[in-house]
């Protein structure tokens, strides 16, 4: 009876955060020390993905154990390079929230060689439970992975069942948290698409000037080490594409620590006898088409309201939205004034600044080219 209380508590206690408007630093320090008290683990890592390709951008790791080091690389490359049904990636095409993997609830613990050939030699942990957080829309977040030691056992059927049931919580959360630290965006200087090529053995052969200075600031003026995790997610997943394993060459949009939008892409290098070898790791600033979808999705708006949405940000009236959307003009203002309320503002101008928030404010002062883009 009191576990079961204690679970429900903790239930309350995610799904306020997940509405308290925290950034995602703070949203996952108070969240995981809540979840502690329902589910106990020795150490978790949780992630930030890009929603259109489940790549991982950010990760925040709590625990003795775990921390930003020579290794991320390493697990970047086992989780997206290695087919596994308990990846992040094969949960979301399973449609599957959470596994356990001592518990068995997607596939036989013998098939993880992340957990096997990775975690425990690595860090010593024999169980892991993790949960791809998706939110009303289908869109996943985030990624969770909790860890234990052989002292304090593994995670059970119904921990795992538990987590589950957080999913959307989670996923709140962390978009919220995306929408907050929209509001922090510094100038920052555009360097141009830098390009790295990595070898075979998952090393950085050679860069393009600027790209150390670029992953830097990538990681909040830390180590390039804090964001090797998130390169060799990218080489992994491009090596899987290059087998022919995906269709898509993988690409994540992430927001450097000047608040300013990058994206990533990777591709594959063919030789002549069409062995792959190197991967190219692409690093630019994003457009307003690859950016905006991923803004306008942290307001969680109806399918209606993203429409309307979509119509404002091409500079159409209210009339106009109403005419091309078969609806009536009071109709129209009714869902802005809903669009506005989950965006915190208070206009269509108001509205629109905050959807370009990250590419125009920063350098707001300076002349558009003749592109229509912000020159470096």
């Amino acid at each position: 009876m009191g576990q079961a209380l204690a679970a429900e508590r903790v239930r309350r206690d995610v799904e306020v955060l997940a509405r308290a408007g925290l950034d995602f630093e703070s949203f996952v320090e108070e969240s995981m020390a809540s979840l502690s008290r329902a589910i106990p683990f020795d150490a978790v890592c949780v992630g930030t993905m890009d929603p259109s390709s489940c790549l991982l951008t950010g990760t925040d790791n709590l625990g003795s154990q775990l921390g930003v080091d020579e290794h991320d690389h390493e697990w970047g490359l086992i989780e997206y390079d290695t087919p596994e049904p308990t990846a992040f990636a094969g949960l979301a095409g399973q449609g599957v929230r959470a596994a356990g993997i001592q518990a068995g609830t997607v596939a036989a613990p013998s098939s993880s060689p992340r957990l096997s050939q990775f975690m425990t030699p690595r860090f010593g942990f024999t169980d892991e439970l993790r949960t791809i957080c998706i939110d009303d829309r289908g869109q996943g977040w985030v990624g969770i992975a909790m860890f234990r030691s052989g002292k304090g056992g593994g995670f059970d059927a119904d921990e795992v069942s538990y987590l589950a049931s957080l999913s959307n919580s989670f996923a709140l959360g962390v978009r919220s948290g995306l929408l907050a630290g929209a509001a922090v965006a510094q100038p920052t200087v555009d360097l141009g698409p830098l390009v790295m090529i990595v070898d075979a053995t998952g090393q950085v052969a050679s860069s393009s000037l600027g790209t150390q200075e670029r992953l830097v600031a990538l990681a909040g003026g830390t180590s390039i080490t804090a964001v090797s995790g998130l390169i060799g997610s990218l080489v992994g997943a491009a090596r899987r594409y290059a087998r022919g394993e995906t269709k898509m060459a993988p690409r994540a949009r992430i927001r450097a620590a000047g608040g300013v939008w990058l994206v990533l892409h990777a591709a594959p290098m063919v030789g002549p006898d069409g062995a792959v070898g190197d991967v190219v790791v692409t690093i630019e600033e994003a457009r307003p088409p690859e950016i905006v979808p991923l803004v306008v999705a942290t307001f969680g708006l109806t399918a209606r309201e993203r429409d309307i949405t979509q119509l404002v940000l091409q500079g159409l009236d209210t009339k106009d939205i109403a005419g091309q959307l078969y609806l009536s003009s009071y109709t129209v203002q009714d869902h802005l004034k809903s669009v506005f309320e989950k965006a915190g503002v208070r206009s269509r101008r108001e509205l629109i600044a905050r959807v370009y928030f990250d590419q125009y404010v920063p350098r707001m002062d300076t002349a558009l080219d003749s592109s229509g883009w912000l020159p470096a």
